[in-house]
């Protein structure tokens, strides 16, 4: 496969080594706007925005990764593969399972567990732990104590389901998992499939223990100012 992907419709060279990956398409715009400098918009297949500027005289890209680990699966695996991208940071929204972590706190994922069956596809004789980069996440870390940001380090859930009938989340929380997302075990997994770095911050948007804690979908989309930053120093 050569490009322009069946997903993504830039040109080579139109993505920096580092891109930033939130989910949602209007929170790539919003980066954009009100964080790089010159930012040009190189992708918009199927209204998944991507754009490439600059921060602080370095280039960076950002791009919406969509829901889900197939989504995901498909944006990362297609900028890694095909537009020599290096780092891909996913910074996204979770559900927070620790009683320390509150609205707006930051968990910084160094290995992703999952109900979902993305890594079958490597036909391994076990079960494989995708995890982040540690390079990334030494950084992360660094820039987020500097940040004065509260924040935990450890084991996130990227779960197949938002509306999970057995109510089993919370089950993960026995074994230490801080949160739950959707996307972070595909990202790691075709990063340590083609050789590449990954890395997910996530910001806490509602919490298991405090039911009364959840952000607004605004909110979502325009407040998670502390974890854009961490990711922009970064990259």
């Amino acid at each position: 496969m050569s490009i322009p992907t069946p997903h993504i419709n830039a040109k080579a060279g139109d993505f920096a080594e580092t891109v930033l990956m939130p989910g949602d398409p209007k929170r790539s715009k919003m980066i954009a706007e009100n964080f790089l400098e010159d930012a040009v918009l190189v992708n918009d297949v199927r209204g998944v925005q991507g754009y490439t500027g600059t921060y602080k005289g370095k280039k960076v890209s950002v791009m919406a990764s969509g829901m889900g680990q197939p989504a995901i699966g498909i944006y990362s695996y297609e900028l890694f593969k095909f537009y020599d991208v290096k780092n891909i940071i996913r910074i996204g929204s979770c559900g927070s399972m620790h009683p320390d972590l509150h609205l707006k706190d930051l968990i910084i994922a160094q290995a992703a567990c999952t109900d979902g069956n993305y890594a079958s596809q490597y036909r391994l004789p076990g079960t494989f732990a995708p995890i982040a980069s540690y390079d990334l996440l030494q950084k992360a870390v660094s820039t987020a104590e500097k940040h004065g940001v509260n924040y935990k380090v450890g084991n996130i859930l990227s779960s197949d389901m938002f509306y999970d009938d057995a109510q089993s989340a919370l089950d993960w929380a026995k074994v230490g998992v801080l949160g739950v997302e959707m996307e972070s075990a595909a990202l790691y997994c075709n990063a340590a499939r083609l050789g590449k770095n990954a890395l997910c911050i996530c910001t806490v948007s509602d919490s298991f223990n405090y039911p009364d804690e959840i952000m607004t979908a605004e909110e979502r989309q325009n407040s998670l100012t502390a974890m854009i930053e961490i990711a922009l120093e970064i990259a």
